[in-house]
């Protein structure tokens, strides 16, 4: 059989740092409003970069730590809900600014559920035999979907990029996984609504901004997302303590601490970076994941159980338990 490993990891973020303190500058909120409730400080913000820019930044990271050519990826996937277009994917944009003729690539866009949807699918891909090498990067900027007057939302994001190579193994990585979609509660967070714009349509109210019923998805997260990642390490055959890590999304640290509680496990085995860069949405995941092995606290020997978990909108959720 094939399997599927992760071998390199890397981030890049926009120079650009806005703290809290600017945003009080610029609307009704304080560093301690903030950083109390949702333990942000800062976030990076760019200024003239695109989604697929700061992809191909960590593409090519991804590359020189691998010391392979870009030609010899099978496969690119970004998971993005802010994408450059429509047409074409970012993926495509990585795809040329790399060089990486012989890869097919697409978007997968699942929110801040997006990277944990996209490296089970590559991992799929490498299972399959057919394939070998792959790039799958969370990529957003989230920036241009705020409303930069609202409070409630503006001081919750940030912008960045993150990924990882995937590549054959002999051996097995990925352990367990589930992946799941509420539909029905989407419209507790939604952005980027658009109207039906031709002759022969009614024309509908378009509304661009990012909007969130936040204690709708702080009670999703603390208690869905909790319950569905005890079920995935228990599909595994695992108890909470043979996990070495636990890299969740990073929207709240509030959050954190309540699943933490909820899954039983130390809170000192959940990292948080949203200090430094707010919520990247599918970025999340991937960045912390680099900087805890920058760290030196994942050492990508094969050593480590690591669980993956991503949740907001779509409803979305998925879990990876992987050996990294």
């Amino acid at each position: 059989m094939s399997y599927a490993k992760i071998s390199q990891v890397a981030h890049y973020v926009p120079e650009q740092v806005i703290t809290n303190d600017d945003l009080a500058k610029i609307m009704d909120t304080s560093d301690e409003w903030i950083a109390s409730r949702t333990g942000i400080r800062r976030r990076h913000i760019s200024r003239t970069e695109t989604t697929s820019d700061l992809a191909a930044k960590v593409a090519e990271q991804l590359l020189e730590k691998a010391q392979i050519t870009a030609d010899e990826l099978d496969f690119i996937i970004v998971a993005t809900m802010t994408p450059d277009s429509m047409m074409p994917s970012t993926a495509a944009r990585v795809q040329a600014a790399i060089k990486a003729r012989n890869a097919f690539a697409f978007d997968v866009t699942a929110a801040c559920s997006g990277f944990v949807f996209a490296l089970s699918t590559g991992e799929k891909f490498i299972a399959s035999g057919r394939y070998k090498r792959g790039l799958i990067i969370g990529s957003e900027t989230v920036s241009k979907t705020l409303d930069w007057s609202d409070r409630s939302t503006a001081v919750l994001f940030g912008d960045g990029a993150g990924g990882v190579l995937l590549e054959a193994s002999h051996q097995q990585h990925f352990l367990a996984e589930s992946q799941g979609t509420d539909g029905s509660r989407g419209a507790c967070l939604t952005s980027g609504q658009t109207s039906l714009q031709s002759p022969f349509s009614e024309k509908e109210i378009t509304e661009p901004y990012l909007q969130m019923d936040g204690r709708a998805v702080f009670d999703f997260a603390t208690r869905d997302v909790s319950k569905s990642i005890k079920e995935t390490i228990a599909a595994s055959g695992l108890v909470p303590e043979e996990i070495d890590w636990f890299l969740l999304h990073q929207a709240n640290v509030r959050i954190l601490d309540k699943m933490a509680r909820k899954i039983g496990v130390a809170r000192e085995k959940m990292p948080a970076n949203m200090m430094e860069y707010g919520n990247t949405s599918a970025a999340s995941i991937p960045i912390l994941l680099s900087e805890c092995v920058e760290k030196g606290d994942i050492f990508l020997d094969g050593s480590q159980k690591i669980l993956l978990s991503g949740f907001g909108g779509g409803l979305t959720w998925g879990t990876l338990i992987v050996i990294i």
